[in-house]
């Protein structure tokens, strides 16, 4: 047939009706929703629907023909029916085609005989606490798909793998009897191929058929490609964002371990922002960087050629550029990724101003706490060290790391020991003389080999300094930002700081206490 019938029609003079001559335009989803809603009524039967039931329309799918797909949530007495959401099938004209359910029949009944208490108690274990207090609700996701009056009772606790968990304890409302379990924590365990780490295991979502490179134990702390875009701001006014698109896979193996793949990079900080969560909740009981159990996220590939990362409290983000390719490579290192990260603590804790010498002691808590999160981490690829930034520097840079923590002027412009004129130094060179003491603190004067790196340290006194040991430093350092120092807390501010926290911690005049005052002195710090 080289014509359509319609045509053939109209050929021989027969005369088409208006339907057939012009086929109606598909609906709009509000416009399908509508009718949706309306046939429920004519449909009770079939849906369930009775006395005392409401419908919510959540999303409405359209195919290409106008054919709709409406699905609804349910409540029935002011309560939700949970198994009880349904999707209604409708042409493009609104006839009926049926709907998807599983309620097997009208809700009834809304008083319960067992106590909100008491549900609580079967809901609850020895591992287990209760989060917030019980709802009712209608529950009919039962095997008989029948909706009975139950308590919805929320806990908390941990998978046997040590992951956080989030259980909803459905009780039956008449009987006391438990329903259903609902873990509410899901998990994937993928792995990726950094840049600077090796193959390294990742905490993922998955999303419909891929998986998302976010990290439900940790906050849901995630990672974007920034497009190579960048933030336009004016002043301190950002009016348009780099944007933040989480990256997908499809079969949860992240990366290739080279700059090939732009989601290698992305590795690497999500990587560097998970072991950074654990080191701070480990050791210090801090979970995630506000302490609210709340993540952050992470934007790579951020602008063209920037050679920098930053923390922005605004966004709650960190961001890394890939570098210029001459001097710096991407900088999404382990402890860069722990030194951004631990400008959010710091921000969130005493807020030391970004200036001068509490500016100082600001960027040198970021050094500080990275060095400590890479020795945590103990990834054989980046073994800890007392450098900064020593797997992103290239070549062209000239020298094997951005800072050194045993002897800062080694950088050319950081500084051993306090002066005068250290308020006037930038803060990430005057931050050597907090560095410096932490190191001191940890590791002692002179020189020494900590896993392959050399390390040469003075004292501005001519004093030995025997360490108290990396652990102690650290602890020494995080209580005094947490309790002592404030926003604009200076050097000799720092030094009373860490001695009220090492007082705190090991008791006055301990070899801990003794060994803060001597390390202060030996940058002279009086």
């Amino acid at each position: 047939m080289l014509l359509s019938s319609a045509t053939l029609l109209a050929a021989a003079g027969t005369a088409l009706p208006a339907s057939a001559r012009q086929a109606p335009s598909p609906p709009t989803p509000q416009k399908a929703a509508e009718r949706a809603l309306h046939a429920l009524g004519t449909h009770a039967a079939q849906v369930r629907a009775g006395d005392g039931q409401a419908f919510q329309v959540v999303r409405v799918a359209m195919d290409r023909d106008g054919t709709s797909h409406t699905r609804m949530t349910r409540t029935y007495a002011g309560l939700p029916v949970l198994g009880g959401d349904i999707v209604v099938h409708q042409s493009a004209s609104g006839a009926w085609r049926g709907s998807s359910g599983t309620l097997a029949k009208a809700p009834a009944g809304s008083r319960p005989e067992v106590s909100a208490r008491t549900a609580e108690k079967r809901a609850v274990t020895r591992h287990r606490k209760a989060d917030g207090s019980p709802a009712l609700v209608v529950e009919a996701r039962t095997a008989d798909h029948r909706p009975r009056l139950a308590w919805r009772v929320q806990t908390i606790g941990k998978q046997a793998d040590g992951t956080p968990s989030r259980i909803f304890t459905s009780v039956d409302a008449a009987t006391g009897k438990v329903l259903l379990r609902e873990e509410t924590i899901r998990t994937e365990a993928g792995d990726g191929k950094s840049l600077y780490t090796g193959t390294v295991p990742l905490e993922t979502t998955k999303s419909g058929g891929t998986y998302q490179l976010k990290d439900p134990t940790r906050g849901n702390t995630y990672t974007g490609d920034a497009g190579n875009q960048a933030d336009l701001c004016f002043l301190i006014w950002c009016f348009m964002r780099a944007p933040a698109t989480v990256f997908t896979d499809a079969d949860n193996h992240w990366g290739s371990g080279t700059t090939a793949d732009r989601a290698t990079v992305a590795v690497d900080a999500q990587f560097g922002t998970g072991m950074t969560w654990d080191f701070y909740k480990n050791v210090f009981g801090r979970t995630g960087i506000a302490g609210d159990g709340k993540g952050s996220f992470n934007r790579v590939h951020y602008d063209n050629g920037y050679a920098n990362a930053f923390w922005d409290d605004s966004c709650f983000c960190m961001t890394y550029g890939d570098g210029d390719g001459t001097q710096l490579g991407p900088l999404t290192s382990l402890d860069v990724a722990a030194h951004e990260m631990s400008h959010g603590v710091t921000s969130s804790t005493a807020n030391l101003t970004y200036s001068g010498e509490s500016g100082g002691l600001n960027e040198a808590t970021s050094d500080i706490m990275a060095a400590a999160v890479e020795f945590y981490a103990g990834n054989s690829n980046d073994v800890g060290d007392y450098l900064v930034g020593e797997k992103i520097v290239l070549p062209g840079f000239g020298r094997p790391a951005l800072r050194f923590m045993d002897r800062p002027s080694r950088d050319g412009n950081s500084a051993d020991s306090w002066s005068t004129g250290t308020k006037n130094l930038d803060v990430h060179y005057s931050s050597g003389v907090a560095n410096h003491f932490y190191y001191l603190l940890s590791e002692g004067s002179g020189a020494k080999t900590i896993n392959g790196v050399s390390y040469d340290s003075p004292t501005s006194n001519g004093s030995t300094i025997t360490g108290i040991g990396r652990d102690a430093a650290t602890k020494i350092w995080y209580r005094a930002l947490t309790t002592y120092m404030t926003s604009s807390t200076d050097y000799k501010g720092a030094r009373t700081a860490t001695l009220n926290a090492a007082r705190d911690l090991y008791g006055s005049g301990s070899t801990q206490y003794n060994t803060v005052a001597a390390a202060w002195s030996a940058v002279n710090v009086n």
